[in-house]
């Protein structure tokens, strides 16, 4: 009842594992598949090894979750082993890959063998990538062509939130031939320790994660449902089953869950579950979900 293609990938069920979260090794990303994720989604990986910010780089919010990581990782030269692991799940894997430039991106792909690749545009706080690339609809549009003509994988653009109209960027991605897009990365923040006055995070600022970015996170799928003719994955907040089944009603194809994981390894067992058995009850598939929310 939960199986889908999406952009040319099979998936058992709707449900993923978004970037950054359990997804630095082959072992980790494994365990996710075999909990019962649909596909996993690695810790982005760049051209060269990067050490990332100083500590804190992740900090619980009364809200979510504060984090400033600064795309920490190994390189791409050092990393298609725990892909290969990661295969051993089951699932389709995603390479998340960031860079400074097309080039970079292009590079990246072209030596990557992953299902498909998720291009992070959309990081808040590294200095020279993310969204300071992704908020530039001409620079998204050259990367996603440059990476289209490197690789015969599914491209998925990641969309940073911390634009004035995101649709324009999903646009730019959908003309440089984006097989999807994922919206959103977490919104730019920061948190200030009032008894020293010095900000909390050792970046000073960073990106908020989880329930508190649903909202914008569903506006977000919303409005790219409307504009684009390729598939959304949305991505924001999301902690239970009525949470998936919420962005699937705003126009997402298929769902990722970050932050949720932290707090229970076997969400995606428990969201695919209880999803099944709604839509038992009301008859409904995944069809009759889809885009609901514009269909009223």
């Amino acid at each position: 009842m939960l199986s889908l293609s999406l952009t040319g990938l099979d998936l058992k069920n709707p449900l993923m594992l978004a970037a950054g979260i359990m997804g630095t090794t082959g072992g980790s990303l494994k365990r996710v598949a075999e909990g019962g994720a649909g596909a996993v989604v690695t810790k982005s990986i760049g051209i060269k090894a990067k050490s990332g910010h100083y500590n804190p780089s992740m900090v619980e919010v009364d809200c979510g979750y504060l984090n400033a990581m600064g795309l920490p990782n190994p390189s791409y030269k050092n990393f298609q082993h725990e892909i290969d692991i990661a295969h051993e799940g089951g699932v389709p894997v995603i390479a998340s890959i960031f860079g400074a430039s097309a080039d970079e991106f292009s590079e990246i792909a072209g030596s990557l063998r992953a299902d498909a690749f998720e291009l992070n545009v959309s990081c808040p706080h590294a200095c020279g990538y993310g969204a300071q690339v992704g908020s530039d609809p001409a620079l998204v549009e050259d990367i996603t062509r440059a990476v289209k003509n490197a690789t015969c994988a599914p491209v998925w653009v990641k969309l940073t939130p911390n634009v004035t109209d995101i649709k324009g960027i999903g646009l730019a991605a959908e003309s440089g031939g984006a097989d999807a897009v994922v919206a959103i990365n977490t919104v730019r923040a920061m948190a200030i320790d009032i008894e020293s006055g010095y900000p909390v995070l050792g970046n000073k600022f960073g990106g908020l994660s989880g329930m508190a970015i649903k909202p914008v996170a569903i506006k977000c799928v919303y409005d790219l449902y409307e504009a684009l003719e390729i598939p959304v994955i949305g991505v924001g907040g999301i902690s239970d089953w009525r949470d998936a089944v919420e962005f699937i009603m705003a126009g997402a194809r298929a769902v990722q869950i970050g932050s949720a994981v932290g707090n229970n390894i076997n969400i995606f067992n428990d969201v695919s579950s209880c999803m099944e058995s709604f839509m038992e009850e009301k008859e409904w598939t995944l069809d009759d979900l889809y885009g609901t929310a514009h269909k009223i």
